[in-house]
């Protein structure tokens, strides 16, 4: 995500009560999977006693009536031996739900669907569960203000799912710690379009509506799943080694985006220099109409702006495929792991391209006459209402700035390299990434920064 974009962090709150049972049979004495894993900001979001491998969402929307009809089908592996387990899902009308073809029980409760299949589940099961789902997807309206979830524009709509956003237009596993494959097909009137992330695998016309479906193989958070429906201009090029690049701009964008967008295949491959391979298989960006959002974020593949974006704002989000997308943060509280990296990246596109040295850029924050900066540390940030603060952004990066003038630039450098290869297309915390910069320097002394720096309240003595 992109503070350049965003007037005001993006945070959301859902409160719900979760209803649960205890159905045994087939020979399996199992128990609830657990609602909510007890993130720390986020508490309800996401479901223990499962691991999302895979989903296949087809959905279909009118613009004229906002309505979504949607068949979900979930594959995932039992972790607990199951007599029930919990799907978030925010507002829509449940129809039916099965497990492994066999008809189900559920109840609603909040944003939790609480799922009972007719028989139990043993530990290490794979099993498919559909849900069929509909009405008018809700937008989620944040406590500082920002929007999320299912948002209706001009002539679509547009699905954005950070931090819990992607529950209001489909069920699932509503937290970054659960990554899985998607297949997403969705059906609109004849004339509009409908992008996704990952590669467009399949369109067909019948009756006047159209249909796209959009493969994702690699593993992806469901924060960072979006979609997108109205009219494009969309444009296939290639990148560095063939990269496929998609781009969909709102046509009235198509000549304030033109410049930047032409940059974006330079982009990726100096972002590949400094950070290595690109980690998907394919790269670009969605370009709504000002106004849709009032943020971009980095939806895997593709990112999603607000009208054209500033070159830095396409550095940023760019960069978080390898660093938050790739390496995805196991709670909210890790978020600095997504945006000091992306920051940063700007911070060092500037160095490389004629700006200020990532020293200045350092040094300018640190004596800037900003309270704010020092308002909390990026690894603990004081409420949920402030998991997208300036700290977790200019501090965090602050953060990985002092680690290169401990190591040096081309020790740095490599790092910058060796952290997203280490925990490609997984998760990590910020415990797992001091642990790793210890074990990869270890006759480097970083206390003082984590005690400063990275969790340190107030601004450190010295810069």
């Amino acid at each position: 995500m992109s503070r350049s974009v965003r007037a005001v962090p993006a945070v959301a709150t859902v409160l719900a009560l979760v209803l649960t049972g205890t159905a045994c049979g087939g020979g399996v004495h199992g128990t609830p999977g657990g609602s909510g894993l007890r993130d720390p900001y986020f508490p309800r979001a996401g479901n223990g006693g499962y691991d999302v491998d895979h989903y296949a969402l087809t959905l279909d929307y009118t613009p004229a009536t906002r309505r979504l009809t949607g068949t979900a089908v979930i594959t995932a592996r039992a972790t607990k031996d199951l007599s029930a387990f919990d799907l978030d899902l925010f507002g829509l009308r449940v129809d039916s739900v099965g497990v492994d073809g066999r008809d189900a029980r559920f109840n609603r409760a909040g944003q939790k669907l609480t799922v009972r299949p007719h028989d139990d589940l043993r530990a290490g099961h794979t099993f498919r569960t559909t849900v069929r789902y509909g009405g008018v997807p809700r937008t989620l309206t944040d406590p500082d203000g920002s929007e999320e979830g299912w948002l209706p524009t001009a002539d679509g709509a547009l699905g954005l799912g950070e931090p819990v956003g992607s529950m209001a237009w489909f069920p699932g596993n509503d937290h970054p710690s659960d990554k899985a494959a998607y297949d997403i097909t969705v059906t609109v009137p004849q004339g509009l379009q409908a992008v996704s992330n990952g590669e467009l695998a399949g369109q067909s016309t019948h009756d006047g509506r159209t249909a796209y479906h959009w493969h994702t193989a690699q593993p992806m958070a469901g924060y960072v799943a979006t979609v997108a429906i109205g009219h494009f201009v969309v444009t296939r090029t290639e990148g560095p080694g063939g990269l496929p690049v998609l781009t969909a701009v709102d046509p009235g964008q198509v000549r304030a985006s033109a410049a930047v967008l032409a940059r974006l295949p330079a982009i990726v491959k100096w972002e590949e220099d400094t950070f290595g391979p690109y980690p998907f298989s394919s790269v670009g960006a969605i370009i709504t109409r000002p106004g849709a959002a009032g943020y971009a974020l980095e939806t895997q593949n593709r990112p999603v702006f607000p009208g054209a974006p500033e070159t830095g704002t396409l550095v940023h989000e760019l960069a978080h495929q390898w660093y938050g997308d790739s390496v995805t943060p196991k709670s909210w509280r890790d978020m600095w792991l997504n945006e000091g990296f992306a920051t940063y990246a700007q911070w060092l596109w500037q160095e490389d391209h004629g700006g200020d040295s990532a020293q200045q850029t350092f040094l300018d924050y640190y004596h800037r006459d900003d309270a704010t900066l020092w308002a909390f540390p990026p690894a603990r940030p004081s409420s949920a209402e402030h998991i997208s603060g300036t700290p977790v952004y200019q501090r965090g990066a602050m953060v990985l700035h002092k680690i290169r003038q401990k190591i040096g630039d081309k020790e740095f450098f490599a790092f910058l390299r060796a952290w997203p290869a280490a925990h490609r297309h997984g998760n990590a915390s910020t415990a797992d990434f001091t642990a790793w910069v210890q074990k990869r320097f270890p006759g480097e002394d970083f206390s003082e920064i984590w005690r400063d720096w990275l969790y340190g309240d107030g601004k450190p003595a010295h810069p």
